[in-house]
């Protein structure tokens, strides 16, 4: 009896520590102002992921971790019927309101990537633009993507990789970032083309890849952008007040942040951030 009720204690302790990290996952893309920064810094990203899995008028359409419909939006406005749905349902205000301006309407669904609240080949395209990528356990995100795809539908992202832009941003400040969960995958790993592979595996045909960058402009010089980023970047916020007891650390995580954009800017001024698409059809 004792290992029955051992089994049931270690299970719910597990879904509790899960509900846990989700909720501070939730909380942390709550924070800060990322309708901003994707607006601001990648607003083209979006329609660049609809083109490449050819939304076409009338397609199930959902976007994974969709933020404030990036991607979801444009698929819309191609005529899709789309399902919105993201881990953060605070993000989903700025979503409608982006919307209606653009004359659209979408379902809005809040969901967690690891565990989505819908059914098997439910959709005619999958896809997600730098969302999924940040869910802490991918070989889950990696079997939901393709669980809710019909046969003969597309999955298509967009990650950021792990040596570029955004992916050194993530390495700069992990010295100072809360430690990740246990079992939890890096991020820009999404990036990387054999860790892609590995994950979807033979459940896909067709898998492409390639590489592109997108310039980031916003800010007039170093200072100005890490300002930008702490002030309104989920996972900036987080590791500022991580330390925020601390000012020397602080401190250090300032001049870091700061040389990491000194040394990124482009003589123009601006900064280039490297991401992967990714499209495969589902078998």
């Amino acid at each position: 009896m004792s290992t029955v009720n051992d089994a049931n204690t270690g299970t719910a302790n597990a879904d509790d520590a899960d509900r846990t990290l989700k909720a501070k996952h939730r909380a942390l893309w709550a924070s800060g102002d990322y309708p901003a920064v994707a607006a601001e810094l990648i607003p083209a990203l979006g329609p660049e992921l609809v083109r490449a899995c050819g939304i076409e008028s009338g397609d199930r359409v959902l976007d994974v971790a969709t933020g404030s419909g990036n991607a979801a939006i444009p698929a819309a406005a191609a005529g899709a019927v789309v399902t919105a749905s993201d881990l953060t349902p605070e993000l989903f205000e700025p979503g409608r309101r982006i919307a209606a301006s653009h004359g659209v309407e979408l379902e809005w669904v809040e969901a967690d990537a690891e565990a989505m609240p819908f059914g098997d080949d439910e959709f005619d395209v999958v896809m997600s633009c730098v969302g999924a990528m940040f869910a802490p356990h991918h070989r889950a995100t990696a079997d939901e993507l393709v669980r809710v795809c019909r046969p003969g539908g597309t999955i298509g992202m967009i990650n950021w990789t792990p040596l570029g832009f955004i992916g050194q941003l993530f390495a700069t400040i992990k010295p100072y970032a809360p430690p990740p969960p246990p079992g939890a995958s890096p991020p820009p790993s999404w990036g990387d083309e054999d860790h892609v592979r590995e994950l979807f595996g033979d459940r896909v045909s067709d898998l492409t890849t390639r590489r592109q960058t997108v310039t980031l402009d916003h800010c007039a010089d170093p200072e100005d952008f890490r300002e930008y980023w702490k002030r309104n970047y989920g996972p900036t916020i987080a590791a500022y007040r991580f330390n925020a007891e601390d000012p020397e650390r602080v401190a250090a995580l300032d001049r870091d942040f700061l040389r990491f954009l000194t040394d990124w800017r482009r003589e123009d001024g601006t900064w280039e951030a490297e991401y992967l698409v990714v499209t495969a059809i589902k078998r």
